[in-house]
């Protein structure tokens, strides 16, 4: 009892931060997305691919969230978009982590933000940052069974992606049992198989995004920037 309380103390004060994020990304007209998946997905990956098809389009930033190194988003920034990274000994970015960074990086230059969060299928669902939108990245070679036995990442994703297909003659996995399972344990998300490296799927997940994009813009108008459902 006593570390559901101060579990229930921690995740109240994240969503204090949360909420004042929201507010200053309203008042910024600014669109986050967060972004999640188990170590190895392809995040970054897909974060590359992405910044090199909405080049012109849109000005996009991320900020990183790993253990350790820059790697990442020395990448990010090698694909020519700001990044910036958050280290931290902890298993999920929090919302005051995001606020923090926001002091330091060019918010009022961008159109979209992306948080790559740690590599992780649990932790993270569980820690609004203020974000508009839910993306999940889950490498479909890591089997059909996952949404099942993690169901809390993906019920709570507006947008869950399924890479890596191109790989998927190579396994005994089937891509419509794990869409099923996706779909059982989140009926609204949109389920949008890829392939970050050979680009088959991705027009439809460019779709996604820029659609995602210009719902919030206009529920910045109408509702005060209130968090709308990308996936409808």
């Amino acid at each position: 009892m006593e570390r559901v309380s101060v579990e229930a103390k921690v995740l109240k004060k994240n969503d204090e931060f949360a909420a004042e994020n929201r507010a200053l990304f309203e008042a910024r007209r600014l669109v986050v997305f967060n972004m999640w998946s188990a170590p190895g997905a392809g995040k970054t990956t897909l974060l590359e691919r992405t910044l090199k098809e909405l080049e012109g389009r849109l000005r996009i930033g991320v900020i990183e969230g790993d253990i350790q190194t820059e790697i990442d988003a020395d990448r990010i920034r090698s694909a020519g978009a700001p990044a910036y990274q958050i280290n931290t000994s902890r298993c999920h970015l929090e919302a005051n982590m995001i606020q923090e960074a926001l002091e330091r990086f060019p918010v009022d230059e961008l159109d979209v933000l992306i948080i790559e969060n740690i590599g992780n299928m649990v932790c993270p669902a569980s820690y609004d940052l203020g974000e508009h939108a839910r993306i999940m990245l889950y490498s479909s070679t890591e089997g059909a069974e996952k949404p099942r036995k993690y169901p809390k990442m993906f019920f709570r994703s507006d947008c869950v992606l399924l890479n890596k297909v191109d790989l998927v003659p190579y396994t005994n996995v089937s891509v419509d049992e794990l869409r099923a399972n996706v779909l059982a344990v989140s009926p609204r998300a949109v389920v949008l198989p890829i392939s970050c490296r050979t680009g088959e799927g991705f027009s439809a997940w460019i779709d996604w995004l820029t659609a995602a994009v210009e719902r919030q813009r206009e529920a910045f108008h109408v509702s005060g920037g209130a968090r709308t459902n990308p996936g409808d």
